[in-house]
This record gives structure tokens, C-alpha cells and sequence, in this order.
């Protein structure tokens, strides 16, 4: 077995563990281990601390993401971990194969381990990753329903199973640790997380949690507790990022403490009791104090009084949002309770600063010690301190490949998404009758990307995620074909409804465009997108029953869309297992899915909370339930609300913006192109915002589909003075801002306004050129109609 649960005595056990690294593969080939002692315990791993050096110790609480350092840097520092972010891949690559990741964990592995001088003991690093449904940041993974459809499902032994079935797959690449699952209650639909949580009821979050947790770690006291198939857990996010006001993300949750934690704490003492070795600290403020620096709750609530003696791990950066804190330098945050910092790309300024907080006493040695003793604890109980701890490629399931998207756990993943489908209204049409013609329409029948949502593949999921990225998923489309022809019935895909033959029935399948946190936060439940209301209208015209499967994170208002449906059904983000679906709507599975969350009647998006809304928690019908409804109210203020003019905000362009370099596209103004090379930056939160890379006489042009109006808003910031010169083109019209670029350089965030004053022609394209390379930030482009006089600006 891959994890033996003993402790290294000291620094000798640890030098012999690197010379292991062969483990399974090459132990022969390799000198033996030094002897292990006859007990294990904490007094080895004492032993093991009062060996290390402060820089050492240091590096044991510094987690950067892998895009920011090397196997070189890993050598020369010791991080205790590292992780790879939402669009983090092996050496730059976010859709590198999966042996390009087991390659990389060996590298790191073997960095870690590398002898060190005075015999300081070498401690094995441990890679973390967002698996948050599946290991979705690998291609080939099986994808499971997001939280919120494993809410409706109300199976914990099934999310148990989906729990091992993810540890499998990730330790096929070699890594170590999961940050899932998310015990989130959410209580504002809003919030662009809410399909990340399992429901609303506090007590359901805890019972699938808890389950997850098991899956993932086994269960603790079992023999294959973080053995093989098994992989460390992390509950997050500690605690109330689900009740932030308005649901907006990492924002503020204010009221009674006690109130407050009946609610959100409510998951935590089950995931503690199912044994969960890590939490990681929310972003969000409780009564103004930002959790990354509130001791009362990090570490009065969290250990004193949930005992909790595992592992805090921090957020994207997050400590960085404390009060007096940078990312750099953030004493705070380990004093209130934290023990490993997630510091994506300063992690060596951080390192030098928390070394010298530790030299002048600002941070007590006992408190350093402390948070390091429970990284240690995490890895012994992992067996990646031990005398047989293997490389990750020497470890049970590395480079079985085969084991991704593994039909075994295929199969679990398709039961999940039958077993979430909620059907909210059916006139009769459901199930499918055998030997029916049926349309399947809407862009999301055949898009594997919109069904999985957001963390798959790429941080926010997309649109630009084809069908090839997913080999060996089925598509909804695809199920609902398979089922027809086996019940002898026929299909075709009609993507915009039309047909030569009318159908018996028609399926339109249509939802949210994928996205994750806070790119996801909406100021209201309406759901504007109107491709799959003019689909059903159409279908209701024509006479033909029509059932609207609705992708989502969330329950949305669609009074219209079920007004116009004969068979109205919920189906979240189901994944990769389209088949599932079919296996409802022809009856092959009964419909078992209830709402985890009440469903809003008002599009405003006040938190019903369990009553007050449409459909209460817990209401589904089975298929045999034909339940006529009577026409609801379609009445809603905000649908005449006017379209924002921003073009890119939060690392993200509106509907019906472009950009593109060269001919070719740059979705959400990301990739590489016709000279231009644009990477997520944070500004003020992940990857809000791009920096931009120009080589000589690049372009790169941002364009509006239909007719816009208003004058131009760029927010940037230029480090260095433009080496050439630069140009904004506006339509027709060229304006040389080189000469206001050389004075803006190297000052911080600016503005730049264009209005008609030097761009008489503001059109509905904007292009930014350089004929010798350039770098600058971008956070947003939007246009807004100035006050008269307004001066252009740079």
C-alpha cells in the first residue's frame, strides 16, 4: 500500500525516505531506507521539528500555485505544498495530458527530497488541487454534478461513492490533496458559488459533506483511511460564504453570531467527525472582520470550540484582503489562526517577511511551531512521512490512466445526474413514449462544456471548451439519441428548432453559460437569455408538446419558460454523463430528484430560505405525477432594464463582445494570438483582470455585436514606458497615445477616457496596436456617456 500511517524518527528516517524515492518501481535499484522506529507518533514528529531550520519551517506554511515557481525553487525553499490554480496547468499547459502531471508531481517530489545539509530533515511536499466535482482539471476526468444537483439527490451513499471515485482519478496524477468538498449553506441564489453548495438546509449540507469527505479520505478507523484510492479532504469555506449580504461573493456577512453560526457552522462538526484533515478559511467578512484575521472564530470557534485539530489552510490570496495586510506581508493572518498560506505568486517575499516576524518576535516561535506540527500531522497521516512513503509515480492508480473517466465511475456519475433531475411541472408529455420522434434543440443539447459549468478544465468553464476536449462524455444530445433509438424511436439535433417533419415531442435544452465565483454573482434571479423562451414559444405555436431541460447553477425565475413548456424540468450542471437525463425522461429510472433549494416566484432574488418562493425544498414530481399548472405571472420589472455597456469586467467579456488578434479569437481576452499573449492577473480578486503582451505591430481588437453607444473607459496600468509607438484605433479613427503612455507608465492604475472630443467616430470596435512590444494590464473596458466638455484622458 501506497500510505503506511507512521513518522520519520527525525532526520535520519527522512534523509533514507529521500533516497526511497524509487518506492514500488525501483526499490531494489535503491539504497534501503533507514530502520523505522518501533512506535509512531508525535513525539517522532517533534523530533523531526526541533531538526528543522526557521527558513524550513517557514516554507512549510507557503503554498504557491505551480505557473509561479519551479522544481529549482522547490529544491532551494521547501514549500510544504503547492497547488495548481483554476487555470493552472504542468508547465504552463491547462489541458496538458495527464502524464504531464504525474511527471511534474515526481519533480516536485523529488525537489522536496533532496538531502540537505547537517542532516536538516527533507520533507516531501504535497500538491493540492480544486476537484471539485471530479478531477475536472484534467482531460479524460469522469464529471460529476455539480454540489447543488448532489443536493437533490439526497444520497449520501451515492456521494460517497462519487468521493472515492474522484480520489481514484486524482491520484492517478500523483497529487495529494483535494480542496473539496464545499459545506456552503447558501442562502442568496445570487452568489455565483451557489451551485457549489449542496442546498439551502443546513442539516443536508452536512450529511453530504460528511459523506464526501469519507469517499475521498475513507472512513476514519478504517483500514483504507487515506490508503489507497484515498486522498486528503478539505471543508471550506470556514465559515459563512454562503450568507454574505446579496449574495455577493467574498462580501460581508453581518448579524447575530449565534444565528449566524446555527446556520453555517451547522456542516462542520460533521465534517470534523467524518474526519476531515483540512479547512480552509473563508474570504468573507463576519460583522466586518475578514475570516482570514478573526481569531475569535479561527481559532476560538474552529479548534476551542468545534475541536478541530487539523490542518487551516488559507484562500486564493485571501489574507491579503486583512486589515494592514499585503499578500506579502501578513503576520495577522497566522496569529488569528491560519496555518498554511495560499500565496499563489509572492510567495518569496512572504517567505523573507514571515521569517523575520518570527526573528523580531512579532510571531511567537510556539505559534510557528504549532501551524508546522499540523502540516506534519496532515502528511504523516497521509503517508507521505514514513519509511515506505513512495514518489507519486511509485504510489497504487499513478499512471493508470486508463482509471480517468473510468467506466466504473462513469457509471456512478450517471446515476447521480439521473438521480438529480427535479421535474417541476408535466402535463402528461413525461416519460417519453417508446417509438416517439422526437427534436432535441438549444445550444447546450450537444455542449458538454455548458452542462459540466464552471471548474472544468479551465477555472470558469466556456463556451470555447468544444466537445473535443471531453473524450469519452456523452452529450445530453447524445443520451437522448441513444434512448430514442432504443425505445425505436428517431432523433434529430435542431440546434434552432427548425424541421421538416414535425416531431411527436420536442426537447429544448438551454441554461446559464458556465462561470464560477464571483464572475457568477447577478443582482437579480431573472434569467434574461432568451434562446430557449422563443424555442418553447415556438414549439407551443406549432402544437407540439415541448419539455424544457434547464441548465443552471441555481434556481432562476422562469415563470415565462414554464408557462410556455408542456414538461418543465430542473437538471442543474450535470456533467459529463448526459445519458443520465435520458435515462429519466424515457422512464428508465424513476424521477427521485427533490429541490435542495426553494425556487423563486419573484425575479428580484430576495433569500426565501425554504418557504415563500414557487416551489418549496423538497418538491419534484415522479414522472407518474402529471400535474397541470395554472399560467403564472411573467411580470417583472427588470426584464426592461437596458443591457450593460461593460465590455470586460472580472476577467470576462459581455455577451456580444469579441476579441480577437491576428483573425483568431480571444475568449474572455485569454490566450495567445496574432502576437498578442493575454494571462489572467489579479487586480483585486482572481484573475480579475489580463496582462497583455504585445509583440511588434500586434493588434488586438475588441468589437460589439449590433449597435452600441457611449464613450470608451479603459482601466490599466503600464509598469514600463512603451518602447514604440502606440495606438488606439476607434473605427476610422487613429490616436497616437504614446506620448500620455510614457507619462501614465510606471503609476499605478489609470484611466483612460475617450469620448468624441478626440474620436469623432467612437464606432463599435475598439483596437489597441504597438509596432514594438508592450505590456499592459487591463481591468475593464465599458462605455458611458460622459458629461458634456468631458476631456479625453489617458
Amino acid at each position: 500500500m501506497r500510505r503506511i500511517l507512521g513518522a520519520v524518527a527525525g532526520a535520519a528516517l527522512l534523509a533514507g525516505c529521500s533516497q526511497y524515492q524509487g518506492g514500488m518501481q525501483s526499490a531494489a535499484a535503491t539504497p534501503a531506507p533507514a530502520e523505522p522506529v518501533a512506535e509512531t507518533g508525535e513525539t517522532q514528529l517533534e523530533e523531526i521539528l526541533s531538526a528543522m531550520s526557521l527558513e524550513r519551517k517557514v516554507a512549510q506554511l507557503i503554498q504557491p500555485q505551480i505557473n509561479s515557481f519551479t522544481a529549482d525553487d522547490m529544491r532551494k525553499y521547501r514549500f510544504g505544498s503547492y497547488l495548481n490554480g483554476g487555470n493552472g496547468g504542468p508547465y504552463g499547459d491547462e489541458f496538458a495530458p495527464a502524464s504531464e502531471w504525474l511527471k511534474l508531481a515526481d519533480e516536485m517530489w523529488d525537489a522536496s527530497t533532496a538531502p540537505l545539509p547537517n542532516d536538516e530533515p527533507a520533507i516531501p511536499t504535497m500538491w493540492g488541487t480544486d476537484a471539485v466535482h471530479g478531477h475536472t482539471n484534467v482531460k479524460h476526468a469522469t464529471i460529476f454534478p455539480h454540489n447543488i444537483g448532489l443536493g437533490a439527490t439526497r444520497d449520501a451513499d451515492l456521494v460517497r461513492k462519487i468521493g472515492a471515485a474522484t480520489a481514484t482519478e486524482i491520484e492517478v496524477t500523483g497529487i495529494d490533496w483535494n480542496f473539496s468538498p464545499t459545506v456552503a449553506v447558501a442562502r442568496d441564489d445570487r452568489w455565483g458559488r451557489t451551485y457549489e453548495s449542496y442546498s439551502e438546509d443546513p442539516q443536508l449540507v452536512a450529511k453530504l459533506g460528511a459523506a464526501l469527505v469519507e469517499g475521498l479520505q475513507g472512513a476514519r478507523g478504517a483500514g483504507d483511511y487515506l490508503g489507497q484510492g484515498r486522498v486528503v479532504a478539505t471543508a471550506k469555506h470556514f465559515f459563512g460564504d454562503g450568507g454574505t449580504d446579496q449574495g455577493v461573493d467574498q462580501g460581508d456577512v453581518n448579524g447575530d453570531i449565534d444565528e449566524l453560526k446555527s446556520v453555517h457552522v451547522v456542516p462542520y462538526p460533521a465534517a470534523i467527525s467524518a474526519g476531515v484533515e483540512t479547512i480552509m478559511a473563508s474570504f468573507n467578512s463576519i460583522n466586518g472582520t475578514k475570516m482570514h484575521g478573526n481569531k475569535a472564530l479561527l481559532t476560538g470557534v474552529l479548534r476551542d470550540e468545534l475541536g478541530f485539530e487539523g490542518l487551516v489552510v488559507g484562500d486564493w490570496n485571501a489574507h491579503g484582503q486583512i486589515k494592514g495586510c499585503t499578500t506579502s506581508d501578513c503576520p495577522q493572518a497566522l496569529l488569528a489562526g491560519l496555518d498554511i498560506y495560499m500565496v499563489p505568486d509572492d510567495w518569496k517575499d512572504l517567505h523573507t517577511n514571515l521569517i523575520k516576524q518570527v526573528q523580531d518576535g512579532t510571531i511567537p516561535i510556539a505559534r510557528l511551531d504549532e501551524a508546522v506540527m499540523r502540516v506534519l500531522k496532515v502528511k504523516q497521516h497521509a503517508g507521505l512521512i514514513g519509511p515506505n512513503a513512495a514518489k507519486p509515480s511509485a504510489r497504487p492508480n499513478a499512471g493508470q490512466y486508463n482509471k480517468l473517466g473510468f467506466a466504473p465511475h462513469r457509471d456512478v456519475a450517471r446515476e447521480a445526474v439521473a438521480k438529480s433531475q427535479v421535474i417541476l411541472k408535466n402535463n402528461g408529455v413525461l416519460p417519453i413514449k417508446n417509438g416517439a420522434s422526437i427534436l432535441v434543440a438549444g445550444k447546450g443539447a450537444d455542449s458538454i462544456a455548458q452542462a459540466a459549468g464552471g471548474w472544468t478544465l479551465t477555472w470558469q468553464g466556456g463556451r470555447e471548451l468544444t466537445n473535443d476536449y471531453f473524450p469519452g462524455a456523452t452529450s445530453i444530445w447524445a443520451g437522448l439519441e441513444a434512448a430514442a433509438k432504443e425505445t425505436g424511436g428517431t432523433a434529430i439535433l435542431s440546434a434552432n428548432g427548425s424541421y421538416e417533419a414535425k416531431p411527436d415531442v420536442a426537447i429544448v435544452v438551454f441554461g446559464e453559460e458556465p462561470y464560477a465565483e464571483f464572475v457568477g454573482d447577478q443582482k437579480t434571479l431573472v434569467f434574461s437569455d432568451e434562446e430557449g423562451l422563443e424555442l418553447l414559444r415556438k414549439f407551443e405555436a406549432d402544437g407540439i408538446p415541448a419539455v424544457a431541460l434547464f441548465l443552471s447553477g441555481r434556481p432562476m425565475w422562469m415563470n415565462r419558460e414554464i408557462n410556455a413548456a408542456d414538461a418543465f424540468v430542473a437538471s442543474w450542471l450535470p456533467g459529463s454523463e448526459g445519458a443520465g437525463i435520458a435515462d429519466v425522461l424515457y422512464g428508465k429510472r424513476e424521477a427521485t430528484g427533490r429541490l435542495s433549494f426553494s425556487w423563486p416566484s419573484d425575479c428580484g432574488g430576495a433569500p426565501l430560505n425554504g418557504g415563500g418562493g414557487l416551489f418549496s425544498v423538497g418538491y419534484g414530481l415522479a414522472l407518474g405525477d402529471a400535474a397541470p399548472m395554472a399560467k403564472l405571472d411573467e411580470t417583472c420589472g427588470y426584464l426592461a432594464e437596458a443591457k450593460s455597456a461593460t465590455w470586460y469586467d472580472l476577467g470576462r467579456l459581455a455577451s456580444g463582445i469579441t476579441a480577437s488578434a491576428g483573425g483568431a479569437e480571444l475568449v474572455n481576452l485569454r490566450g495567445e494570438a496574432g502576437g498578442i499573449v493575454a494571462n489572467g492577473f489579479d487586480y483585486q480578486r482572481q484573475e480579475d483582470a489580463r496582462d497583455i503582451t504585445f509583440g511588434p505591430a500586434a493588434k488586438l481588437t475588441l468589437a460589439q455585436q449590433g449597435e452600441g453607444s457611449g464613450d470608451y473607459r479603459i482601466l490599466y496600468n503600464l509598469e514600463a514606458q512603451p518602447a514604440g509607438t502606440v495606438t488606439v484605433t476607434l473605427g476610422d479613427t487613429a490616436i497616437d497615445v504614446t506620448a500620455q503612455l510614457r507619462l501614465s507608465a510606471g503609476k499605478g492604475w489609470r484611466e483612460m477616457i475617450i469620448t468624441e472630443d478626440c474620436a469623432p467616430q467612437l464606432g463599435n470596435s475598439l483596437s489597441i496596436s504597438s509596432d514594438a512590444p508592450i505590456s499592459i494590464k487591463i481591468a475593464r473596458i465599458a462605455r458611458q456617456d460622459m458629461p458634456e466638455g468631458a476631456q479625453c484622458s489617458f
